[in-house]
Order: structure tokens, then sequence, then C-alpha cells
């Protein structure tokens, strides 16, 4: 069976300590085609910030007037990702990365 990022995360993300067992990701088509575009990232690359066991989550205190917004800063690949995201339940919707 192929190796699976979001079943792996689902399993394991320790949510600011609390470990969330069912996870999934949403993503917009146009934004993730906008983001490639832009910053030359998909989403599906994006999502690996998230496996990263020394990633950081974030406040986006700039940005969250209307709702909760974070960032994950994580490895993937060689580099480091910055991905912004939302967090509803236990739903992770990108709108960015980078």
């Amino acid at each position: 069976m192929p190796y699976n990022p979001i079943a792996h995360l689902s399993r394991h993300l320790a949510w600011y300590g609390i470990v969330v067992k069912k996870v999934r990701f949403e993503l917009d088509d146009e934004k993730d085609r906008e983001n490639q575009q832009k910053h030359h990232v998909s989403f599906a690359e994006a999502q690996h910030a998230f496996l990263d066991p020394r990633r950081i989550i974030a406040d986006d205190i700039a940005h969250s007037a209307q709702e909760d917004r974070l960032y994950c800063i994580g490895h993937v690949g060689d580099g480091m990702m910055t991905v912004r995201f939302t967090y509803r339940g236990n739903v992770i919707s990108i709108y960015g990365a980078g």
C-alpha cells in the first residue's frame, strides 16, 4: 500500500498538544491554481508541512478578524514551507502556501 500523507496526518497530528484522530484537508481548486502560479507550490505539496514533527503552528494575528487563521511552518523536501490555513472542526482549509 503506498504511503498516504493525509492518512498519516489523520492518525498522528498533534494539535496544540492534543491528538486529533480524524483530520482532513479541504482544498479550493481555484486558490490552489492561483497559489501555484504565484508561489509555484501546490496545496497537495503544502500538506506535507503538517507532517514535520518539528513544525510550528502560529496564529496569523494580522488576518484573523473574521475567523482564526494560522500558519504551519515545516520542512517539505529540502526546504521550509509556510502554509496559511484555517481549522474548523477537524478540517484544515489551506488558502495559501509558499
